[in-house]
């Protein structure tokens, strides 16, 4: 049996990033282990959402807990930092959000499960977090910096195929996606995931795919039914969340890895 640990930022980044590849592993019987850095107080919510006295923060934890039952991970933990927000708006200058953290200190933090677990595999971001959200960016930083720590040697970065994704956008049409359900690909540029040619891993998660579904559905607060994610047709679903994607570090660039537990496990 292995250990997987899969780092992440705010709830509801697991299920969309890694959901298959944990649920996956817990199929085949490995422990998973799930750890976000904040407890996502800055997403967004409808107005009349939460129940009287709740914080956005409380139901994002309880959509948490449910989600990785659904994908069967063994232990969450959350490190306690701050949703950092994004860059230029107050929460991000908060000395105790994520993003303002010093590295090192977010990483021993991690660094102490890491050593609890002794993971064969711990998964991060890619350097720019995929998208450019900073706590994503500090996801990657953090991750590394405790895996070096707790000398966790295979680190994969969870990321996009930023090739396949504009090969799906040609085909929306085809996989019965609107012209307004699509982003701007001028606005997308090189800020979303890595080109194909520096990953390294191709992860067929199909058979686990409602699964996955079901993990993000559980992020109700912000992943509605009707959003753009689970609206879709469910070819359209497929495509885009059929493969989960990684960088592993330390290792040439080319997808020769169909799966990030090591053989034998």
């Amino acid at each position: 049996m292995a250990t997987l640990v899969s780092f992440h930022a705010h709830p509801d980044d697991e299920a969309i990033a890694c959901g298959g590849t944990m649920a996956m592993a817990s199929a085949a019987g490995h422990r998973v282990v799930l750890v976000t850095a904040t407890a996502g107080e800055c997403g967004d919510v409808t107005d009349g959402f939460l129940a009287p006295g709740e914080t956005l923060g409380e139901r994002r934890r309880k959509e948490l807990a449910e989600a990785a039952g659904i994908l069967g991970v063994a232990r969450v933990e959350i490190l306690g930092y701050r949703d950092s927000g994004m860059i230029g708006t107050p929460e991000n200058e908060d000395p105790g959000c994520f993003w303002q953290t010093p590295v090192d200190e977010a990483a021993a933090r991690l660094a102490r499960i890491l050593a609890e677990e002794r993971p064969d595999v711990l998964t991060v971001y890619d350097e720019h977090g995929n998208y450019g959200h900073p706590d994503h960016i500090q996801v990657h930083r953090v991750g590394v910096r405790a895996a070096e720590m707790a000398r966790v040697e295979r680190v994969y970065e969870a990321t996009m195929n930023r090739d396949e994704f504009r090969r799906l956008m040609a085909r929306a049409a085809e996989l019965g996606l609107g012209e307004a359900d699509l982003p701007d690909m001028d606005d997308i540029g090189d800020q979303m995931g890595l080109p194909e040619e520096l990953l390294t891993a191709a992860v067929d998660v199909s058979s686990h795919l409602d699964v996955k579904r079901r993990a993000m559905a559980a992020h109700t607060s912000q992943i509605a039914e009707n959003s753009f994610f689970l609206a879709m047709p469910p070819v359209a679903f497929a495509a885009a969340f059929g493969t989960e994607w990684y960088r592993r570090r330390g290792v040439p660039p080319g997808l020769r890895e169909r799966e990030i537990l090591p053989d034998g496990v």
